[in-house]
């Protein structure tokens, strides 16, 4: 998986929204299988509008996260929160500015509504997580 600064210096090179939406779904592309045991009510992220699941692992201090979609774009959007917060500690991932880091990337001005909501939703469940780990 490609390392979330690198997403958004190819993401910054891209000057169509054409080729960023054809980068975003290549992008999900890399992601690794998810396990058919994980796709069932209990890692699927309600308020999107396609099919999202998420769950997480615990690898000494740091939570690898894995995630799937059904829709090409948004599978593109997991792998893309996957870059920015897999692999950091509950802790760093709370303090991560999903706004901040993501502003770059424009998304909000080029997401419907619904994928918008579904990207919003993605975030709460991943610091939702983050907020578990620290509390165990």
């Amino acid at each position: 998986m490609t390392g979330f600064d690198d997403i958004a210096g190819d993401f910054a090179f891209l000057d169509e929204w054409d080729d960023r939406y054809k980068y975003l779904i290549d992008l999900g592309r890399t992601l690794e299988p998810y396990p058919e045991a994980f796709r069932d009510d209990a890692h699927k992220v309600r308020g999107c509008a396609s099919q999202v699941w998420l769950y997480a692992e615990s690898d000494g201090d740091a939570i690898i996260l894995k995630g799937d979609s059904d829709a090409h774009i948004v599978k593109g959007l997991v792998a893309l929160l996957i870059a920015l917060y897999s692999g950091k500690s509950g802790k760093e991932m709370l303090e991560v500015d999903p706004e901040a880091a993501l502003a770059p990337f424009d998304l909000t001005g080029h997401l419907t509504p619904q994928r918008s909501n579904g990207l919003h939703s993605m975030i709460k469940r991943i610091r939702d997580i983050a907020a578990e780990d620290q509390a165990e």
